[in-house]
């Protein structure tokens, strides 16, 4: 569990860095993104090998329509990851779609798994997302949304998360659990 600890902990560090100290972040200049980069790769690998290495400790056991819950809570999360928010009319407005779709991600997770590496891995990337939004918010004021898109790009994008989605599901397959029911 300590590399799965330290995976999140770098990430949510490298992801609030900016906000929380930007004078030392401005005196890295161009070399701190590829610092940045470095640290985030190292927090991504410590978070695979943490979860993957750590013991089942059951917290909760999941509800039975987690499961149904869970894939609809995934498609919404790469709905707002697709370029929906920005070319779309539902969600032309969104300040934060990508944070809103990974805490969507990792709901979604949480009914699915009760253990305390999900908690640790799904649970702390929510409150980095839940916590990234104000920090943003307060170090960047001013925004406007953009001129709202189209249904059409709406549903061309819901089309290609649907597809997405199982492709996602297929690879999740081959390195985890099945993540559809049936």
């Amino acid at each position: 569990m300590t590399l799965l600890i330290i995976g999140v902990v770098l990430w949510v560090a490298a992801h609030i860095f900016k906000r929380i100290m930007p004078d030392a972040r401005a005196k890295m200049g161009d070399k701190g993104k590829g610092v940045i980069a470095l640290v985030l790769l190292v927090s991504i690998v410590l978070m695979v090998l943490g979860y993957r290495g750590a013991d089942v400790i059951d917290v909760y056991y999941p509800p039975t329509w987690g499961l149904h819950a869970n894939n609809l809570l995934i498609l919404i999360a790469i709905f707002l990851m697709s370029p929906a928010p920005k070319k779309g009319r539902i969600l032309g407005g969104m300040r934060h779609p990508m944070l809103a779709g990974v805490r969507a991600w990792a709901v979604a997770h949480l009914l699915v798994n009760g253990d305390m590496a999900s908690l640790i891995l799904f649970g702390g990337l929510f409150l980095w997302a839940l916590i990234e939004v104000p920090l943003i918010n307060r170090a960047e004021p001013e925004w406007s949304p953009g001129e709202p898109g189209s249904y059409a790009k709406d549903g061309m994008f819901l089309v290609a998360s649907l597809v997405l989605m199982v492709v996602i599901g297929y690879i999740h397959s081959l390195v985890g659990p099945w993540p559809f029911p049936g």
